[in-house]
């Protein structure tokens, strides 16, 4: 079998394909070769390894992908695969729970700086309010909400668990094994709405997830709730929630992922003035960047191909359906 590499990649990690996958594949890398082979490179291909395929082969090149019978993206998240220009034939597999361990410890400390005032105290301070009222907010004793209980998700709620916090989860199925005081679908999202003391996305963006949290959602949380979004932008209104914290100080909002970002758009902007507001708390969607993370990734995306390979069962398949 053939496997296509579609992404720029540095030497270790071209070492480790070739370590890991050399045993069962003939191995072709797109992004260094020539405009000629480009044609036969992704029609020869049985498994592409991309991390985003619309930026790594081109929308008039997708027809070459004559004999592919599986995409795996080195992303947790997989709303940007083109699914309606690829073969139905073509298995599509995310790499989800690849960076579980640095996202989640980013959500908790989001909730963290939120929960104790950090931005406003510390601009405070900046202009000489030494601010001994404030009260903070405790995570030991408040109810976490989990929004697609994942790696992402279990690995926030392994954390949250050791500060006392009680879980409420959604997933897929409304089941779990892990040991939590709550596991539903979404149909339960009213439920976690209400009860939540924190609220965290995790979820994957696709048709029924998009707009997720509107104006009515938002009004049916706590008013001194703290929204976390470690997912993506378009699973809030991005209006909703501004008028939102505008109109109710109490309420928090730590935002990591964006509604316009640079990895799907020319430039990073938001449409309403957030970063006027002292209850919002944002970053450039890094989380997971850490050391080594893009190599540990590209190993968790290796061992679901491998299993491909195998005639295994494999993980975190998309299905088409969602999306299109």
């Amino acid at each position: 079998m053939k496997l296509l590499a579609t992404a720029k990649l540095n030497r270790q990690m071209t070492e480790l394909i070739m370590k890991k996958a050399g045993k069962y594949f003939e191995i072709e890398f797109l992004a260094t070769a020539a405009d000629k082979d480009r044609k036969r490179l992704i029609e020869a291909a049985d498994v592409i390894l991309s991390v985003n395929i619309r930026r790594e082969i081109e929308e008039e090149e997708l027809p070459f992908l004559t004999k592919a019978r599986l995409i795996q993206i080195t992303l947790a998240g997989a709303d940007m695969i083109p699914y309606a220009k690829l073969r139905p034939e073509i298995i599509i597999c995310s790499n989800g729970g690849a960076y579980s361990e640095p996202i989640a410890e980013h959500a908790i400390g989001m909730m963290l700086a939120l929960a104790r005032n950090f931005l406003p105290l510390h601009r405070g301070l900046a202009e000489g309010i030494f601010d001994q009222k404030t009260p903070h907010k405790m995570l030991g004793g408040s109810t976490l909400g989990i929004v697609g209980f994942g790696g992402i998700g279990k690995k926030t709620a392994e954390i949250a668990r050791g500060f006392g916090m009680k879980i409420l989860a959604i997933n897929s199925t409304g089941k779990t094994d892990r040991q939590i005081d709550f596991t539903g679908t979404l149909s339960d999202l009213d439920k976690l709405l209400r009860e939540s003391d924190f609220l965290l996305l995790t979820i994957g963006l696709n048709k029924r997830t998009r707009n997720l949290i509107g104006e009515k959602e938002l009004g049916m949380m706590k008013p001194d709730a703290v929204l976390i979004n470690v997912a993506r932008g378009d699973l809030i209104g991005e209006k909703s929630l501004y008028e939102h914290l505008k109109a109710n100080p109490q309420f928090k909002a730590g935002i990591e992922a964006w509604w316009v970002e640079p990895f799907n758009f020319p430039k990073f902007e938001v449409h309403y003035p957030f970063f006027e507001l002292d209850n919002l708390l944002g970053s450039p969607h890094n989380s997971y960047l850490t050391d080594g993370i893009y190599l540990k990734a590209l190993d968790t995306a290796l061992d679901n191909i491998l299993r491909f390979a195998r005639g295994e069962s494999l993980k975190n398949i998309q299905r088409r359906e969602d999306y299109l």
